[in-house]
């Protein structure tokens, strides 16, 4: 082997060995769940607008690179607001949540990566705070519970899905609400107190109802009788006495005739059946 030759050799194995111990800073991987963006050291550019798909992917070794989990992601917070009254009130909430996949680099930027507990939890915990505090302990526990959450559920989504922050909510659980017990107790008396008064009010109607009911239906009755009595005239009695008597004469069973007495008298038949 000339000398030309071991040098080549030499060569080949130095760059051999240079990519497998750059390999890591050269070649890298995103994983399906995730969309990564490129930080160019030298120049100093954050390219946000050049999303990084799942794959192999190969950059200069003095670039970095920065990778989003963009896969639904969950923050449970238990904190304490104050109602429109200034009661304490002790609330429990999930937020599950991602980052819009095509700006990840506007999140990079703007929350260095941690948006998580730059963005969403100080977001979620000042909506709660805020939207609360327009409402008594009342209303949130009990009359007005679900018009409650629907306004935290749909300002959080706004505030983090704005321009800058770039975070898809998917949705918002209030848990559990919890009162000091001596207010919890007080609210429950007085919420039991209106439905016996509700249902109260619910037999009176009812009662009012069924006598209305039978006064009209008595008053139908009385209408009805007086006209059937207003159209027996003398002339349509005899008429129908006039059928009966025909009609029981063609009965073949036996029977006793009585003729009747006066002027109008009609005669009455009798039978054994």
């Amino acid at each position: 082997m000339d000398n030309k030759t071991r040098f080549m050799l030499f060569i080949g194995v130095a760059i051999l060995l240079v990519l497998m111990i750059a390999g890591s800073s050269i070649f890298y991987k995103i994983e399906a769940h995730e969309r990564a963006v490129l930080f160019k050291s030298l120049s100093g550019e954050l390219m946000k607008d050049d999303i990084i798909q799942p794959g192999w992917n190969i950059k200069a070794p003095w670039n970095d690179i920065y990778k989003y989990e963009v896969s639904e992601q969950t923050v449970e917070e238990n904190m304490d607001v104050l109602d429109k009254n200034g009661l304490n009130i002790t609330v429990d909430v999930t937020v599950r949540f991602h980052p819009k996949y095509d700006k990840i680099g506007e999140l990079q930027e703007n929350f260095r990566g941690d948006y998580m507990n730059r963005l969403v939890v100080p977001e979620t915990r000042s909506t709660v705070r805020q939207v609360m505090g327009r409402y008594t302990a009342e209303e949130i526990y009990s009359t007005k519970r679900p018009e409650v959450e629907a306004a935290i559920k749909e300002e959080n989504r706004l505030v983090l899905g704005a321009v800058g922050n770039e975070v898809e909510m998917r949705s918002l659980l209030i848990r559990s609400i919890k009162l000091p017990d001596q207010i919890k107790q007080a609210i429950e008396n007085k919420l039991k107190q209106e439905q016996e008064a509700l249902a109260y009010q619910f037999r009176l109607d009812k009662e009012k109802s069924e006598a209305e009911r039978k006064r009209i239906a008595a008053e139908g009755e009385a209408k009805a009788n007086q006209i059937i009595n207003s159209s027996l005239t003398n002339a349509l009695l005899k008429m129908r006495g006039i059928e009966a008597t025909q009609d029981l004469a063609k009965s073949p069973n036996a029977k006793v005739v009585v003729i009747g007495s006066g002027k109008d008298g009609m005669p009455l038949i009798l039978g054994n059946n």
